[in-house]
């Protein structure tokens, strides 16, 4: 959906990506705008080092793309509607840097504004790290919808920058006004978290995981991927295999492990996700394997893969939506060669068997329990 957001910083129309028609959700909403006029109605002059975290498509770095920001996300979603945003702003892209949450934060910040993240973990990360580059004089303005914002954020804000306060709520948007201490005494940023998986769970008994912050299930094995580690497709021979949203990487190192001569890619939009991966395979196999942060398969040759195994998210951010799953899906189909298959595991209500049979023509049912089903599909052909 396209929508037009109007700030003290002009109008911008502003688009999620990808783009789609059809989608009724804005790529923008009233925290986003009640920090632009929170920024307005105060004069906070955008000077120096202005470095923005987790701005969900792009809307606060367009509006504000004159001060020549900084951004910084985990999401490679956010920086490709970044992107289209600057652009069909007019804005000078050259200006405004788009860091990920992998990259070396910039050394001195001047204003830090923070769109506040679902994932309490990724803040306290992002947080961590930021930290060293506030000095006293640093504006922190943080924002989010009031859902988004408890007493848990503000004790990080409080821990790892200095005394934090909140704005009165308006239209269910709310501010965070951190005032840095510089004399603060930090923890250790706990970040990544490493943890040993159980036994009884096959080939990844008793194995390494490795977490980075934001990364779904954080210190446990979560009990949809318990279930799909004791159903996992046979894999003989040099096949390419791909973990398809991969997160922690759990089940893409199994199939590694599994068979040794499988060519492995870990696919995930997520730059921690796919940093977790990597350190997960790393950390249990000693071959190689292919780590990608891209939309799904995009940019995977067609007719390429033996298999796609995933897990499909239904969330994009706070909203619930089928649109993630259709797209990769989608793009499994089209780079499976003819005779391969995709493996989903999902909730039992998400209907997933009607997707894959309006898409592959065949749904079948590898195993279920009372909240899941593996489901398996298969290329037919090059046509269908």
């Amino acid at each position: 959906m396209t929508d037009r957001m109007t700030s003290p910083w002009g109008e911008h129309r502003l688009t999620r990506f990808p783009e789609d028609p059809r989608d009724r959700l804005r790529a923008w909403d009233a925290a986003d705008t009640y920090l632009l006029r929170h920024l307005a109605d105060d004069a906070i002059p955008l000077e120096g080092s202005v470095v923005i975290v987790g701005d969900r498509w792009g809307a606060l770095t367009t509006a504000l793309s004159a001060a020549g920001p900084v951004q910084i996300t985990d999401s490679h979603l956010t920086r490709q509607a970044t992107g289209a945003n600057l652009a069909r702003a007019g804005a000078d892209a050259s200006a405004v840097r788009l860091l990920t949450t992998q990259d070396p934060p910039p050394e001195r910040i001047d204003v830090l504004l923070v769109r506040v993240p679902k994932s309490l973990a990724l803040l306290e990360d992002q947080l961590n790290r930021l930290a060293p580059a506030v000095h006293e004089r640093t504006v922190v303005v943080g924002t989010g919808m009031v859902k988004e914002i408890h007493t848990s954020t503000l004790r990080l804000f409080e821990r790892i920058i200095g005394p934090t306060r909140t704005s009165l709520a308006e239209k269910k948007a709310r501010l965070v006004f951190c005032t840095p201490a510089p004399g603060i005494v930090r923890e250790a940023n706990p970040w990544p978290l490493t943890y040993r998986l159980p036994d009884g769970i096959g080939v990844m008994s008793g194995r390494t995981v490795v977490n980075h912050a934001g990364v779904f299930c954080a210190d446990r094995l979560d009990i949809g991927t318990r279930f799909l580690l004791g159903h996992l497709p046979r894999v003989r021979g040099a096949q390419r295999v791909v973990d398809l949203g991969c997160g922690n990487g759990v089940v893409g190192t199994a199939m590694a492990l599994s068979d040794p001569e499988a060519d492995v890619l870990f696919v995930d939009e997520s730059f921690q996700a796919v940093a977790s991966a990597e350190a997960t395979y790393r950390a249990n196999v000693a071959g190689t394997a292919g780590f990608r942060v891209a939309d799904g398969l995009a940019g995977v040759p067609d007719g390429s893969v033996d298999l796609v195994v995933t897990n499909p998210p239904f969330h994009s951010h706070q909203a619930t939506t089928d649109s993630t799953a259709w797209r990769m899906f989608s793009g499994a189909r089209a780079a499976l060669r003819p005779g391969g298959e995709l493996w989903v595991i999902g909730n039992r209500h998400l209907g997933y068997h009607l997707k894959l049979r309006r898409l592959f023509g065949n749904s079948e049912l590898v195993a279920s329990d009372a909240k899941f089903v593996i489901l398996r599909a298969v290329r037919k052909d090059a046509g269908r």
